[in-house]
């Protein structure tokens, strides 16, 4: 009887320990699958990438050097242009190989009556042609840029002429000048076409000097007068820009236009149509940001 019951209690136990070995043995697969599930989950999240987000109307990013298009929102769409024209009246008046040490008196006719046309150069205020380009292409100005046509070989509309032949020369099928100011809403192109441009200004030492300037000082007559460039990004150590142009009309929103160097690469950003200024700056950052964070992402 007794050697029939250890049987039983023999069988027994090793009924449990089976069991027992079962269930952990489970248990621990279980445990490793939930376990690499966990990491691969973290692991998609980690790689996954913020899409980048852009207030402006009109967008254009693309690699200077190599002509690659890297961002792109309504590239084609033509759109006024504001003041970003200067930088074609800039370069028709270098081309017209003018005498920069020659005196441009600021006359009635220079003064635009329009939102976005004020001036602190008043009328018979003397300049030389150097100082009138320097304002019009750091800190915008109007009158500056109205004196740079009239006093262009033949006159305000001969320059107005010899802007839209230049446009055509560097293939901006979609651009069209009406002024030298920008003040015109008929000064229209597309950010396809102002990286065109952009590049092309950006081969004349004095436009590439003038419109990253931080500030100048104007001995005007008996008046000292200091101007700011439009664009606060120059002033900002983050950013490497070999040129710029603001833009400001009701028809044109703020725009701005800039080569600059990010994340080891020479590109041409364009940017149209933002509804105020903070906005158009913050897209530039954006931009910035997000090209920077790639490069480092393909470097890793």
């Amino acid at each position: 009887m007794a050697g029939r019951y250890s049987k039983i209690l023999l069988i027994v136990f090793l009924c449990i320990g089976f069991l027992s070995f079962s269930f952990n043995e489970g248990f621990s697969k279980s445990s490793k699958k939930s376990s690499h599930h966990r990491k691969y989950s973290t692991s998609k999240s980690v790689k996954r990438k913020r899409p980048l987000v852009l207030h402006s109307s009109a967008v254009y990013v693309k690699d200077q050097t190599t002509g690659k298009s890297l961002i792109q929102k309504k590239g084609n769409v033509v759109v006024p242009i504001a003041s970003i024209t200067k930088l074609m009246t800039a370069m028709v008046v270098l081309d017209a190989d003018l005498d920069l040490d020659e005196t441009i008196t600021i006359e009635e006719e220079d003064i635009a009556v329009r939102r976005g046309s004020y001036s602190r150069l008043v009328v018979g205020t003397d300049l030389t042609r150097e100082e009138v380009l320097l304002l019009a292409l750091m800190s915008s100005d109007n009158r500056c840029a109205r004196a740079l046509g009239r006093t262009y070989p033949g006159g305000f509309r001969e320059c107005v002429r010899a802007m839209n032949v230049k446009a055509r020369s560097l293939g901006l099928s979609s651009t069209r000048f009406q002024d030298t100011t920008g003040l015109s809403g008929g000064n229209l192109s597309s950010a396809k076409d102002l990286a065109k441009l952009v590049d092309a200004a950006y081969q004349y030492d004095l436009i590439r000097d003038f419109t990253t300037r931080k500030s100048a000082t104007i001995f005007a007559g008996w008046h000292i007068l200091k101007f700011r460039n439009t664009n606060k990004l120059v002033r900002n150590s983050d950013w490497d820009i070999g040129l710029s142009k603001t833009g400001f009309t009701g028809e044109a929103g703020k725009c701005l236009v800039m080569q600059a160097n990010v994340a080891e690469r020479s590109l041409l950003i364009i940017l149209l149509h933002a509804r105020n200024s903070r906005a158009r700056i913050n897209d530039a950052n954006r931009i910035k940001s997000w090209l920077e964070s790639r490069s480092a992402s393909e470097q890793t």
